[in-house]
């Protein structure tokens, strides 16, 4: 699919999209290709699925910057909604189609191993500052804690909230 036939789908769209970007030589990909698939034709009256193969379509992973498959992006009303970036179990790609069907915001849910690498990640630099009087690599750490439960935590969804609503 060239750049042109991509534009004139996603502006023609009635429904949500849901865009797979794959490709034949990807092992992820074929991983959750059928999952996907299945995921498709189980909505295929609320939302759109397309997939497009990477190798063929360098125009549309430009435009849309995507660097790594596979890649799945939502788009609502022509707009970017939502991505995932690495293969993903069926909740996690069954909440984007979910949320796009029942035109909630898409939210992209952290799978637990990314959760605890974060966490682990973030106390080790936090051992690291502390013991070595570094603050700055135990600053990073904090940071890095806080991304394995910000979907978590209720002062972060309310100040994001003000933020969304403006």
């Amino acid at each position: 699919m060239n750049k042109t036939e991509f534009q004139q789908k996603i502006s023609t769209a009635e429904k949500p999209i849901v865009i797979d970007f794959w490709a034949a030589w990807c092992g992820p990909c074929m991983m959750t290709k059928p999952i996907l698939d299945k995921l498709g034709k189980e909505y295929a009256g609320k939302v759109e699925f397309l997939p497009i193969n990477a190798d063929d379509s360098g125009e549309i992973l430009e435009q849309f910057r995507v660097f790594g498959i596979p890649t799945v992006i939502t788009i609502r009303n022509g707009k970017e909604v939502g991505r995932v970036t690495g293969a993903q179990n069926e909740a996690g790609y069954r909440t984007l189609f979910e949320a796009l069907a029942e035109d909630r915001e898409v939210k992209v849910p952290l799978t637990q191993f990314d959760r605890m690498l974060r966490l682990g990640a973030g106390g080790l630099f936090i051992m690291v500052g502390m013991s070595t009087s570094n603050w700055l690599v135990a600053g990073i750490g904090g940071i890095l804690a806080f991304m394995g439960i910000y979907d978590r935590c209720p002062i972060w969804q309310a100040v994001t909230g003000i933020f969304r609503k403006k």
